[in-house]
């Protein structure tokens, strides 16, 4: 690898990882001593890259920092088409509308030698069955998410039983046969899973729920590891 791509490389390694990267760790990824990470971090900080940390316990990269627009990788390109390809069949309409147009700039920004990884790539999976329609607005929800926001739900269970609940919706989950919205719900007392296709009527509140949406998230993750996608 050259050393002005391995600075770069170093660079997009600290970009993506939220704690310290250590140098045996960006050493391992690069396929290149320690001694050499060591020399790298020391360049990039005499080029005044804001790379905070030390030898032993490891580097982050300050917030803040950018480079300018850089051509991305065959490789690179082949993961954000198989993403946004992915999405444009299984998201909700606004985020298949995203991958739709993200799909058009990445074709109008790559050189003519890259175009066929983005209209014909080699990655790619089988064609997903169709999911069932949504009954909730699914940008709207995503909005109350980030806003940490109640919802007011009436909802239907598999055997059309209609239950009215306030819960403090967390995340959305796009499974190859529906959307699942998860959160958690004061009726229970815990956490559960509603299919999006069986909400019957849906408030979105204005009061907020009394937990920050990451750390409530969190807890969320930390429950279903292995999510239990039932019906409530």
């Amino acid at each position: 690898m050259r050393r002005a791509d391995r600075l770069f490389q170093i660079i997009q390694i600290l970009r993506r990882t939220r704690a310290p990267a250590t140098a045996d760790a960006i050493a391992e990824e690069l396929e290149t001593s320690k001694r050499t990470v060591y020399r790298d971090i020391a360049s990039l900080i005499g080029q005044r890259v804001p790379i905070r940390g030390e030898a032993g316990v490891g580097y982050v990269l300050e917030h803040g920092f950018d480079l300018p627009p850089l051509m991305l990788t065959p490789d690179e390109i082949e993961a954000a088409v198989l993403g946004a390809k992915w999405v444009s069949g299984h998201g909700d309409p606004a985020l298949a509308k995203a991958a739709s147009d993200f799909l058009a700039k990445i074709l109008a920004a790559v050189p003519e030698r890259l175009r066929p990884y983005v209209l014909d790539p080699a990655s790619g999976g089988p064609p997903g069955r169709a999911i069932p329609e949504d009954r909730i607005d699914a940008a709207q929800l995503r909005a109350q998410i980030h806003a940490g926001k109640k919802l007011f739900l009436r909802y239907s269970d598999e055997q059309a039983r209609v239950t009215e609940r306030t819960v403090w919706p967390v995340a959305i989950g796009y499974m190859e046969t529906v959307r699942m919205m998860a959160a958690w719900c004061e009726l229970r007392r815990d956490f559960r899973h509603f299919r999006m296709d069986r909400v019957v009527a849906a408030e979105f509140l204005d009061e907020r729920y009394p937990e920050r949406p990451g750390a409530l998230r969190a807890k969320w993750r930390k429950t279903f590891t292995k999510p239990r996608l039932r019906d409530v």
